[in-house]
């Protein structure tokens, strides 16, 4: 024969509730029904105290809706960094480093971006070169595997220079 479990005891059972601190509009509309159904036939609520109430829950549910498109909206924008960069991956980046002793600027350096991630919302380039940058030091993008003059040089292209005039 099984003995019983004595954690199902009635009296080991936990009898404290817990109130939720949410009030949604399920809960909401059970307080309701249960108010018109306790009601005094004699003096029942009046029209007014019914449509107050009513329009409380509308509110109440409109509410919820646009709190739940907020949530949706925040969580696309923290993915939006990520999928905004991603192009850049392959490509050929100049920037600016900072020597993180003094904070100064140092010359310029390219490397070519292997990885895009994401810091408190913000894009984040992965370097070949092991540094890693926010995208918004970039000063120039360029294609490595693309011939960057289309096969011209400088003179073989045609008219006259923007500073020189026309004679």
């Amino acid at each position: 024969m099984t003995a019983i479990d004595s954690s199902l005891y009635l009296n080991n059972q936990q009898t404290e509730r817990v109130p939720s601190p949410d009030l949604g509009k399920d809960e909401f509309l059970k307080i309701l029904m249960t108010q018109l159904q306790n009601q005094d036939p004699s003096s029942p609520m009046d029209n007014e105290q019914f449509i107050s109430q009513m329009a409380s829950f509308s509110q109440l549910e409109q509410t919820m809706n646009m709190a739940n498109s907020i949530d949706q909206l925040v969580q696309q924008q923290n993915v939006s960094p990520i999928l905004q960069y991603s192009h850049m991956i392959g490509k050929e980046v100049s920037y600016y480093p900072y020597d993180e002793e003094t904070g100064e600027k140092l010359d310029i350096e390219t490397s070519k971006v292997t990885a895009v991630s994401q810091h408190e919302g913000l894009a984040v380039l992965d370097l070949e070169n092991g540094e890693k940058i926010y995208a918004d030091s970039i000063t120039q993008v360029s294609d490595p595997s693309a011939d960057t003059n289309n096969g011209t040089d400088a003179d073989d292209i045609n008219g006259p220079h923007p500073d020189e005039g026309s004679d």
